[in-house]
């Protein structure tokens, strides 16, 4: 069970240094071989939250442990400097002080802030000496519909801005047509045109059509060196769901165990309640352990997320829900 795995004072523990996924030559073979039990996929999910429930300081430990793997997330149209840099400081203080000092805690921070690319050099400023990294969203985020060259030029451009993470979106055509090569040449692509920044390929898994194709574009990215697999971009009709995201982790167990390399795991869009962050939480560890329990290995793609943590983390203080406007995002 979750309650005896994690206490207020290891909730942000140091990460372990990782070597990256390098990648490896397209295995058509092994793709083809791999299937998803849509059935007993959803039957496996529809138990998890009931059998993995946590409460009192133990709750509150896992909810501090997912603040630590938030991506704080602002994708908007009408997203100004000064909204980025309310973001970045509240990634910086993500809680209350009142409310960690009543938990015996130190300062934590926010695994990253993600914005579009306009927003980078604003973001890296605002962050600057925190330690939290920058992500930005690229590749014609969130259609991947720009010509092919600009949109490897657009990572090329974030990345010179300070982006440490590029959150790329595929072409979904290649999935729902069974062109694995082409997919494995634009993520193969995409990665070398980050560099050192690690990629996160987003998959947006609500386009896909069946959990089959969810697992075998997961497996092709993973071949083609993704550093990480997210499921969405926030913008579909359907985003992250636990179907989708057991199908996915269960990609990355496989990989791990072919290939003896981690690769990371970001479910996005649609979790805004704490309770749903301790089930993805509870998911992760029965299917991967606790090395993925990390920043470098799970995020949670998320804005409105943060805020219901810190009430939930403020009732636990003190016995009363507060107004959500008392836990602004800045």
């Amino acid at each position: 069970m979750l309650t005896q795995d994690i206490t207020l004072t290891e909730t942000h523990l140091p990460t372990t240094t990782e070597p990256r996924n390098p990648g490896m030559p397209l295995d058509l073979d092994w793709v083809a071989r791999v299937q998803a039990n849509t059935s007993a996929i959803e039957r496996r999910c529809a138990t998890l939250p009931g059998r993995r429930s946590v409460k009192k300081e133990h709750q509150a430990a896992w909810l501090l442990k997912a603040i630590t793997l938030i991506d704080l997330t602002t994708l908007s149209g009408d997203d100004t400097a000064r909204r980025v840099q309310r973001l970045c400081a509240k990634g910086r203080n993500p809680v209350r002080a009142d409310i960690l000092a009543a938990l015996g805690m130190d300062q934590i921070h926010t695994g990253a802030i993600c914005v579009y690319h306009e927003m980078v050099e604003t973001a890296v400023a605002a962050l600057a000496g925190s330690g939290i990294p920058v992500a930005a969203v690229s590749t014609g985020f969130p259609a991947g519909l720009s010509p092919f060259h600009l949109r490897v030029a657009e990572i090329k451009e974030s990345v010179a801005a300070g982006a440490a993470e590029i959150d790329i979106v595929i072409s979904r055509r290649h999935v729902l047509s069974g062109n694995w090569q082409a997919l494995y040449d634009e993520m193969s692509e995409f990665r070398a045109a980050c560099g050192e920044a690690h990629v996160k390929a987003i998959l947006a898994t609500g386009e896909l059509g069946t959990l089959r194709n969810v697992a075998r574009a997961s497996l092709v990215c993973m071949m083609a060196g993704a550093d990480f697999i997210k499921t969405s971009t926030g913008k579909e009709s359907v985003n992250a769901t636990l179907p989708v995201s057991l199908t996915m982790i269960r990609a990355i167990r496989d990989y791990y165990s072919e290939t003896g390399f981690r690769v990371g795991y970001k479910p996005a869009g649609g979790i805004s309640k704490a309770k749903d962050a301790i089930t993805y939480l509870a998911l992760i560890k029965d299917e991967l352990g606790d090395r993925w329990l990390q920043p470098d290995m799970f995020r949670f793609g998320a804005s409105s997320l943060l805020n219901d943590i810190e009430r939930q983390l403020e009732h636990y203080v003190s016995g009363a829900y507060s107004a959500t406007y008392r836990h602004a995002m800045g």
